[in-house]
């Protein structure tokens, strides 16, 4: 057989897919788990859900009530089990223990019960009138001032360091900023182990002064 002989080759007819096609159908499925799942992702990260922010300042062993919260939408995403949840009841006998400060977000972690505070509240009688930096929710560092010695002569004492770093439960005055002839009474956490010396310095012959801890904010 000779090419002239040879058959005309003949054109393959293509076919319009239908909906028995499988792979047409695959396409359009995987088509619309895209979107579904673009959809879901921009809703997800625009929902807001209600949790408990401090309205105050919370100090550790305080118990935790509505009254010191308010609520605030916000979006957390993941995060939102971190937070207690607003539209569910307080934990029951909850205390706070570690300092929330006022708008903070009050973790989950921040609640647990009073046994979980190792922390016990000292009055500590202040004279001469407080900074008004120092507030509840401030660390403050306790300082020891003894009385001038009495015999002519004698070297005067030297103001000695209690404790560094309690912090500030509550404050009794009738007056902020440092006014001269004030009294306040200052109401301080202090960590068990380290009641004995402030307990001490409280009963000696001299004064507590109390210092704004480096790094509060003014």
């Amino acid at each position: 057989m000779t090419s002239e002989t040879l058959p005309a080759p003949v054109a393959a007819r293509l076919r319009r897919p239908t909906w028995r096609d499988p792979r047409l159908v695959v396409g359009v499925v995987l088509v619309a788990l895209a979107v579904a799942l673009g959809s879901w992702a921009v809703s997800a990260a625009s929902r807001t859900v209600p949790v408990w922010a401090a309205d105050a300042p919370l100090t550790p062993g305080e118990p935790l009530s509505a009254a010191a919260l308010r609520t605030v939408d916000v979006r957390l995403g993941g995060g939102a089990d971190l937070y207690l949840p607003a539209d569910t009841p307080l934990p029951a006998d909850a205390v706070v223990t570690r300092v929330v400060q006022p708008g903070e977000l009050v973790a989950r972690s921040a609640v647990g019960a009073a046994a979980d505070v190792d922390l016990r509240s000292v009055a500590v009688p202040v004279s001469g009138g407080l900074s008004d930096r120092i507030r509840k929710g401030r660390v403050v560092d306790l300082w020891f001032v003894p009385a001038p010695a009495r015999t002519p002569g004698t070297e005067a004492p030297q103001p000695r360091s209690v404790v560094e770093g309690v912090l500030v439960e509550q404050v009794d005055a009738a007056s902020t900023g440092l006014v001269v002839g004030s009294t306040a009474t200052l109401h301080v956490l202090v960590p068990t182990d380290e009641l004995p010396s402030v307990l001490g310095a409280l009963g000696a012959d001299g004064s507590v002064t109390v210092v704004p801890a480096a790094g509060n904010a003014s």
